[in-house]
């Protein structure tokens, strides 16, 4: 399969909003959903939402409902997560992911991973 692309995170402050992209370089075989996660040293990987690719529809885990917006380019290939209010607690690598599985929420569900990148949020 494919590595996914992420763009680059950064260092912003608590408020600060960022937007992060995740581009297939190449078609995705059986792809059904582009998936978000992060992970902070020490914890495990935490799911944040989910964007079906034919429907558009979303799903997001509670602690992000509100503050992070997922949304895709169908044709390019490309999923986003939007961030905004971003808070301390949001530190923490992103990683965008593939599935092929309907109603994934588990790291486990995920085929293709994109590298992660960086999201540091300074009080």
């Amino acid at each position: 399969q494919v590595q996914l692309v992420e763009s680059r995170g950064g260092l912003v402050q608590a408020g600060d909003s960022l937007r992060l992209s995740c581009a297939a370089p190449g078609p995705i075989l059986r792809f059904y959903a582009m998936g978000w996660f992060r992970q902070a040293p020490g914890k495990e990987r935490e799911f944040l939402g989910r964007i079906t690719w034919t429907s558009g529809r979303t799903y997001y885990e509670e602690s992000v409902k509100g503050r992070f917006t997922i949304s895709r380019d169908y044709g390019n290939l490309t999923a986003y997560l939007q961030m905004n209010f971003l808070k301390p607690g949001d530190t923490a690598a992103y990683y965008c992911a593939a599935t092929r599985t309907y109603g994934a929420t588990a790291s486990g569900d995920y085929d293709t991973w994109g590298e992660g990148t960086q999201v540091t949020v300074s009080s």
